[in-house]
Order: structure tokens, then sequence, then C-alpha cells
């Protein structure tokens, strides 16, 4: 997987956990607690809590350590989120091949670019997601520059659990309609919340039928579909939006050279192949 392999200092995700600092303070005092244990008794002997006194100067030698050397912290964060990542693309990996159809070949899927392409490019997102919304202009380039790339839209409204459903039910809807591409633009282009409410507005300025837009958002079929993404997105263990698969490569988050690193992606693709997709 390519993913790891990306320039961190660009990265931009939606929901994607913050530095971990607390959990590398953590393990430090882990440890320095066992390494007192170790020193106060012998290794085969049972382990017993460190004394409050004892533990207050273990607190204060680690404390002081840290200041004087922040940079551990750093190291620390890099080093769980290297083996995070390690863990994460080993899973994905094992969970493209086996829900190769449902990313790669639903013929009911929402779809950009070329139908027929050759590579297929699968985007997760939330039209709540400002990163989402600043990656769409570099999707539309993808598409633009490369007639032969298929573009699949997977709705996964985790951001906001009150607005970004009712947004992903009406755009799914608007497919009955062929506006599908026309409500996400103005959905990724739409500023503040996108809601049910924003959803059908920009819905109704487009000429679409409301009334059968309305009865098709409440539909058995859109409900699957949304259920189908979240679970895809679990198996897959999508932690944030925007997040990408080209053939088996991942690309997980917002970057500010998106469209260098997703047409980079594609051109792999056709060069190795992909079994699967």
């Amino acid at each position: 997987m390519n993913s790891a392999s990306e320039s961190k200092s660009s990265l931009r995700r939606c929901g994607r956990p913050m530095a971990m600092f607390a959990a590398g303070t953590m393990a430090l005092l882990s440890l320095g607690f066992a390494a007192a244990d170790a020193q106060e008794k012998p290794a085969e002997a049972p382990k017993v809590d460190v004394s409050a006194e004892r533990r207050a100067e273990i607190e204060q030698v680690i404390k002081d350590y840290l200041l004087a050397n922040p940079e551990i912290l750093m190291q620390a964060q890099q080093a769980l989120e290297a083996k995070m990542e390690k863990e994460q693309a080993e899973k994905t990996k094992s969970a493209l091949k086996d829900n190769a159809n449902d990313l790669f070949k639903n013929p009911n899927a929402a779809i950009g670019g070329n139908p027929n392409g050759d590579v297929t490019i699968v985007e997760f997102f939330d039209y709540n997601c400002g990163y989402c919304r600043r990656s769409y202009d570099d999707i539309a380039k993808v598409i633009k520059d490369d007639p032969k790339v298929k573009f699949v839209f997977k709705e996964l409204p985790i951001i906001n659990q009150e607005a970004s459903p009712g947004a992903a039910k009406v755009a799914l809807a608007a497919r009955k309609q062929g506006k599908y591409l026309d409500v996400h633009q103005a959905l990724m282009k739409g500023q503040g919340i996108a809601s049910e409410a924003t959803a059908l507005a920009k819905a109704e300025a487009l000429g679409l039928d409301m009334k059968k837009l309305k009865e098709d958002k409440e539909s058995p079929e859109i409900k699957a579909e949304l259920d189908k993404v979240m679970d895809l997105a679990k198996k897959l263990g999508v932690g944030g939006t925007p997040f990408f698969l080209v053939g088996d490569h991942v690309v997980a988050g917002g970057y500010e050279n998106l469209s260098e690193l997703l047409a980079g992606h594609v051109a792999d693709v056709r060069k190795s192949g992909c079994s699967y997709c």
C-alpha cells in the first residue's frame, strides 16, 4: 500500500485522529514504572503497585525529561502512527479483495467519469467534510484530464449525524432522475451545513421533480445503499473522510497535491494491473 509513504505535511482528513501526545506520555510513564518495579524486586516476584511517593518521584523525573527533550513525544507519536498505518494497510488490503465487487463493480453505484474506464477511483466522502469539499476541484481535474478513468462515489455521512445523512439521501435519490452529479456538485460547492433541507433546495433549483425526489429519498433502496457503504467503510477501517481507493492504492485524506497523487496511482495501476478491480 502506498498511503504510508505519502507526505504527511500536506495531509488533511475529516475525522483523522489528532497528534497522540498523551499516548506517547503514557507509554513513557508505563516504561518508567516497569523499570522501577524491575529495580525494586526480583524478576520472578509477583507484580506490586508502586507507592504513591515513588510514583510521584518517577512522574517528576519523566516530566523534567520530556520538558527538556520534547522531541521524544513526537518520536513516540510517529512510531505509533507508523504502527497503526501498517496494521491499517494489512486490514485494507484483505478487505479490498473480499469486497472488490461492491467497491469497484457495483452496477448501481453513483459514477462519474467514464463508466467503462480502465482504472477505477473510489471515494468515501461526506458533504459536511470541509476537506472533501476542497478536494472536489482536484477530483474534477482528474476526471477531465483522463477520459479513461471511472470514478465511484460512496456516500459516507459520518461527520454531522443530524445533517449529513439527509443530504446523502437526496443526492442518491437524484440519481434516479439522472441528476446525481449535478446535486453532488452543488453540495460540494455549497457553503454552510449540508442537510436534507439545503440539498432539496439545490435540487429544486436544478429543476428536479421534487415530488418524485422526496419519495425516492425514503426508498428502501437508498437506505440499503447507505447501510452498505457504512459496512464497507467499517471493513476497510475508514476512520475519516475523504478516503480514496485507486486499485489497491490508498489515499486517506485530502492533500494539497491530490490530483497529482491520484493521477500517479492511476498510472501505477495501468502499469502493474489490479487483479480484482
